[in-house]
């Protein structure tokens, strides 16, 4: 296995004993078992209602195949996450979806109006023109590629206060990855939400293994915990028209607000910064530092 380090849940690309290769999510992260629900819930809902979405399945983890892994850090996550884990379709040479690939990148509005529909409903506040959770594959060979979603674990942040919150809030999505790209979310709630029943809602569910819902405070038994995220979604999905995200800045705007937001980074650097050159010579106040300090 090789381990990941981007992001905070440090995944691995693990070779499974079925001879397929996972992204695998450990129980033992910091992020513990609401990011795995999350992740399992948002991505089943997603391939259900037929948008890109690598496979899921469990992997049965034993921490000795880490045995080897020089960081410490890394052995004490595989440690902790023997047993059951969260597995992910490894889409070989896929690219991330950047912003630099996002000027260029073609999407019709309705599919990304179909993206940002599903993140509004599941709250997914993690899909940003920074950080965009999605993938671009293929890459290579003669078919087109398409765009993949990936990452949910910061999604249905309803979760973590179930008393707290209420299902038709209305959550802050003008910097969505895909909200330059004229999303109809209309037309695609006129789509989508009619499909998501409690039907289906509740096969979704089903697929979270119980050991990671037992530990729901406030809640019996795992399946009064599936019921609940069945009850909030449901509910949320029939109140779309008050949570509808529509106000969604141009590229224009997005491009003026980028560079604001460098120049009042560059006007806060002392004098001496500035002239640093880099390594090609370029006086640091001629670079982008945006792009350095993200």
């Amino acid at each position: 296995m090789t381990p990941l380090r981007s992001g905070g849940s440090v995944p691995g690309v693990v070779e499974a004993d079925d001879l397929g290769t996972y992204v695998v999510k450990f129980t033992g992260s910091a992020q513990g078992h609401k990011a795995l629900v999350a992740e399992v819930i948002v991505g089943e809902l997603a391939r259900a209602l037929g948008l890109r979405f690598p496979e899921l399945v469990l992997v049965h983890f034993d921490p000795a195949i880490a045995d080897d892994e020089p960081h410490q850090e890394v052995r004490d996550l595989h440690g902790a996450s023997a047993g059951v884990n969260l597995g992910m379709d490894y889409l070989p040479g896929a690219k991330d979806f950047t912003p630099e690939i996002a000027k260029v990148f073609p999407v019709d509005p309705l599919e990304a109006g179909r993206i940002v529909w599903l993140d509004a409903l599941t709250v997914n506040v993690d899909r940003t023109v920074h950080s965009s959770n999605l993938m671009v594959w293929p890459t290579l060979g003669t078919v087109p590629p398409r765009l993949w979603l990936i990452d949910h674990g910061a999604a249905l942040v309803f979760h973590h206060r179930w008393d707290t919150t209420t299902p038709g809030k209305k959550y802050d999505f003008r910097h969505h990855a895909l909200g330059h790209y004229a999303p109809d979310v209309r037309a695609a709630d006129a789509e989508l939400a009619p499909r998501v029943t409690e039907e289906l809602l509740r096969a979704v569910v089903a697929e979270v293994p119980d050991p990671w819902l037992a530990e729901d405070a406030g809640f019996a038994t795992p399946d009064d915990v599936r019921a609940a995220y069945v009850d909030y979604l449901l509910t949320r999905v029939r109140l779309s028209q008050e949570w509808l995200p529509t106000d969604f800045p141009s590229r224009a705007e997005l491009a003026a607000e980028e560079a604001a937001r460098a120049a009042k980074t560059q006007q806060g650097r002392p004098a001496w910064l500035k002239r640093v050159p880099d390594l090609h010579g370029k006086p640091a106040a001629e670079q982008d530092w945006s792009v350095h300090l993200g």
